[in-house]
Order: structure tokens, then sequence, then C-alpha cells
């Protein structure tokens, strides 16, 4: 938490070195102090302060200024800190304005010049007046601020980024929060600039791009060097677990990441069944370790970055194309891509995406369904968390799935969470047939698939964990595929002619190698991976041993 300032402001130089004296004798272990001899500075210094999430206990100003009068100046002060409380510094012949002042900008003291002693005539005050505001005080946040709409699609891809990639903000509804009003009005920002992030220096950005934003956060697009011994595409439980080994035994390693690290599992509120922690931890948590470890160990990180391409070069080295044009050269490379969220194509649900319809997201929106009706979709462990997580903020979480029960899917620790939970329901064996609302999702059509009958239910949000795709798209054909899109590794390869005809090493692949020497894939972007973070987080570091024995190769 930030010191609180005591704000002094006197245009004789003398007196404000007198003011700055004695604040700082009595009160510099508990305060800040700050002074200035002009109003003007003073009053710009104090939006630089408000924007930066400062706090501060008391203004002191003089009466009689050239730029402004102390009593103007209090009462424009007021409106950046409203809570402050305020002393004017009067002369004798200034009384009657302090008296007048004790009304019209809510005065809380004036104190006559002289005030020496200060231990009798100045302290004393002060004193009280601290300790009242202490008695009334609330911490702010420090760190930055999202201002936005509830249900923007905008302030959504803003929120999952930030909480995504691990960085604290604080989220202040543009329609019901007092400070968020307070602060647009300051800064002369209008609705249509919204969102807007406020960054902790007190500098802001209106409606910013997420590459924008991810370079004022401290992210790093951009690689430092071109050529790699191992590049890793994707910072999920298998990619971070690549970088930290690979890092660690001494391999220059690079982990790039589209999105965010974690992957699915970053957004899991709560995983309960990872080795070593009977207590269980967020995915966040994890991921958070994770990153730090493979940083502390040399890993270089991009994010966020996108490989577009991968051309394979003489001497076998891989050439990735990125997103933005710039290329990177690796001798091996462990693809760790994962999977997205399947998106359900039901009538409605994508035009409201982002403002009432998310695919995971559970963590980051929760706080905007606090009292609201919350539709969780899918029978996985990853729609129990999600729905163990909302039940904490709504007023009633309705799990929907399209078969009888969650037994087969489930995992019976969650059944039970959920079982104990008095407002989550679970609606087994019915499925969404239209979603519908305004600006944002109002309403769902519900479908009882054993009867066929039809209802209309209000809804606020609409939580989709259906299963998963795998992103490999991007990839290009020559590296063989399953049916189903995900990359084939091993001896599985051997039932390809594609792989039959264009593999020409004497050896077979290894393990966990594609149908290209020297690139391997683990975690759930691999054919017949056990979709659980340990088994992830296992392949990921297997992997690495078997870049070193193809590294000895070359």
């Amino acid at each position: 938490m930030k010191t609180p300032i005591i704000f002094s402001v006197d245009d004789d130089p003398q007196v404000a070195r007198a003011v700055q004296r004695d604040l700082r004798s009595k009160y510099r272990r508990d305060y800040r102090i700050f002074s200035t001899t002009s109003a003007d500075e003073a009053l710009a210094s104090l939006l630089e302060l408000k924007n930066q999430g400062e706090e501060i206990a008391l203004l002191l100003s003089d009466q009689k200024m050239p730029e402004m009068e102390g009593v103007e100046f209090l009462e424009k002060a007021r409106e950046f800190f409203p809570k402050a409380k305020r002393v004017l510094l009067t002369a004798y012949s200034d009384t009657d304005a302090a008296i007048r002042a004790i009304n019209s900008v809510q005065l809380d003291y004036y104190l006559m010049k002289p005030w020496d002693p200060p231990e009798e005539r100045f302290y004393p005050v002060l004193d009280d007046l601290l300790d009242e505001w202490t008695f009334h005080f609330k911490p702010v946040f420090s760190g930055i601020k999202v201002i936005g709409y509830g249900y923007s699609p905008k302030s959504h891809a803003i929120k999952d980024f930030l909480s995504g990639n691990l960085k604290p903000y604080l989220w202040m509804d543009a329609q019901t929060s007092e400070e968020a009003t307070n602060l647009m009005e300051l800064n002369g920002i209008d609705s249509g600039s919204l969102p807007v992030v406020f960054f902790e220096d007190g500098t802001f950005m209106e409606n910013p791009g997420i590459r924008d934003l991810a370079g004022r956060v401290g992210l790093n697009p951009m690689a430092s060097a071109e050529l790699y011994d191992v590049a890793i595409i994707g910072a999920g439980p298998a990619g971070l677990a690549a970088a930290v080994y690979g890092a660690s035994e001494g391999l220059k390693t690079l982990l790039i990441e589209r999105k965010a690290p974690g992957g699915q599992a970053g957004t899991s509120s709560r995983i309960e069944n990872y080795l070593g922690f009977p207590s269980g931890l967020s995915g966040a948590d994890l991921t958070r370790r994770a990153v730090t470890q493979a940083t502390r160990f040399g890993a270089e990180f991009l994010s966020p970055q996108e490989v577009r391409e991968i051309e394979i070069k003489e001497g076998g080295y891989k050439k990735l194309i990125l997103a933005d044009g710039n290329t990177i050269h690796a001798k091996a490379l462990v693809i760790t891509t994962g999977v997205d969220y399947r998106r359900l194509e039901t009538e409605g649900l994508e035009t409201y995406t982002g403002a009432g319809v998310y695919y995971g997201a559970a963590t980051t929106e929760a706080t905007t369904c606090k009292d609201k009706e919350v539709f969780v979709v899918g029978g996985g462990n990853s729609a129990g968390q999600a729905a163990v997580y909302l039940s904490n903020y709504a007023r009633q979480v309705n799990i929907l799935i399209r078969r009888p029960g969650l037994e087969e899917t489930m995992s019976s620790y969650l059944i039970d969470q959920i079982s104990g939970i008095p407002n989550i329901r679970v609606h087994p064996c019915t499925e969404i047939s239209r979603a519908s609302g305004g600006e944002r999702l109002e309403k769902l059509e519900l479908r009882d698939l054993v009867s066929g009958e039809v209802r209309d239910e209000p809804a606020d949000a609409v939580f989709i964990f259906i299963g998963a795709r795998p992103y490999t798209e991007w990839l290009a054909e020559t590296l063989v595929k399953d049916p189903k899109g995900f990359i084939e590794t091993g001896r599985n390869l051997q039932q390809y002619t594609e792989f039959k005809r264009n593999w020409k090493l004497e050896r077979d692949p290894y393990t966990l190698e594609t149908s290209i020497p020297g690139i391997f894939a683990a975690g759930d972007v691999r054919s017949g991976a056990m979709n659980r973070v340990a088994a992830a987080v296992g392949e990921g570091s297997m992997s690495i041993s078997l870049v070193h024995k193809y590294l000895g190769e070359v």
C-alpha cells in the first residue's frame, strides 16, 4: 500500500519551507510530504496523483496567493480528493474568508499565521484531522485500472488479456462506478473512447489495441537473437515445462505465446488433483510459478506473438515466420499450441460473444456476475471448476449438459462439491437452442432433449466449455495430423503413406517427434495425448530429452 500524502501550497517560499519543515518533523514516518509555491502547479500535480492511484490525507493552502485564493484552490482540489482534510492558512485579516469557507468548501479548519510553537498551535489540530481521516480511510487500488462497460467485447478482450498474462488490474464499470466517472471527467475522457486503461504512472490509453497494451505492461513480442537451440511454440503447461527443462539444461531456449501463458489450464479457478498441492492451486498460480521458473533459468519469452509458418532450411534449421513478418531460426522445435474451446454453433450466441457469452474466462468475468443468473455449458472438469468458482458471485449457476448426468465426464470430487453448493443447479439432457437480447445477452431458449419441450430462461451470462479443437490450422500439410487435426507423433506415423514418402532418416521418429525430424509435439495438441495438466507437464519435459538426442545427431 502506498503511503498517503500531506500536500501544502504557499506562494511565499519562506513560509512554504517552514510548513514543509514542520510537517516533515512530525509526520514523515506515516506520510509523504509534498509542497509547492504555485497553486496552478499544485492542481496539475493533483490530477497526476489521482491518475496514479495516490491518496491525499490533508491539504494545506495559504489564502492570499497571486494565481488564485486558497479557498478557490481547496474547492478545485476537492474535485480530485473529496475525502482529504482541508486546512486554510490565513493572516488575521483573512479570517472572514476562512469562516465563509467552512460552509462553501467544507473547510475542516483554518490556522492563523504564525503558528509557533507548532507543538501547541499546529500539530494538535492536524493530529485530530488526520486521526479522523485515518479512521475512515480505505486504501485505494495501486496499479492498472480498466474503465469500460460490463458487457462490451472490447472491455472483455482487455480484461481477458491482462488476467491471462498475470497482470493485476482493477475493473471499474463506467455505468456504476463513481470513481470511474470521476476519472473520466477529470481527464476529459468521453464514453466513445472506452475502454480506457490507466497505468500506475498516471498515464492512460484510450481504446488500446492488444499489441500496444502489451508493450505498456512489459510484455515482449520481439526476439533478442536470430538463432536458438530450441523454440517452443505455445506456453501452456507442456510448453512451460519444456521451457523450464530446456533452459535449465543449457539450451538457448525461446518460448512463443500468441495469447497468454497457461493455456486452458491457466484459466482454471482451482486445480485440485495436481501432484504436490493437497489444497489445490489456481491455474493462474501454476502459470505464474512456471513462467518465473523458466525465466529464472534464462528462457526467453515472447508474448503476444504468433507463428504463421514454419520453413525447413538447409542443414535442418527451422525458420519461423512470425505474424509481424519477422523471422527466427531454431535448431529444434517443440509445438505445444494446445487446443481452443470449441465454438457452440447456436443461433444468437455469436452475436453476444464478449457481451454475455464467454468461452472459458470464468475467472475474468466472475465479478461482473454478482447476483446474476449464470449458465455453464459443458460437463467436463473445466465446466465444473468454473461453476464452483462462479457460485461465489452469481445468484444462481445453471449447468447445462446433454447427458443424463455428470458421472461419465466429470471427476467425482467436483461432482461432490457441486452437489453441496445450494446455488448450483444441474440441468441434464438440456441444450441451448437460441440466445437473444438487446446490446447484451438477456435470454436463453432451452430445449429438453427427452421431451422436446422448449422454455425461455432469463440469462445474464453463459460460459461455454464443450470440448476442444487443436490449434493446428496454421501448420503446413507436410506435418502429418490425424483426421481431427491433432499432430501425429512417434510410431503412430507409420500408418500414413505421406510419412513413409517424406521421412528420409534411417531411424524411426522419437516418441514425441512429428513427421519432420527435429520438430516435436507435446501436450493436448498431440494425437493420443491424455488431457491432464500433469500429463502435459510430463510430455513437455520429456520433449527436451528428445531434443537433446536430435541435436546430438546434427
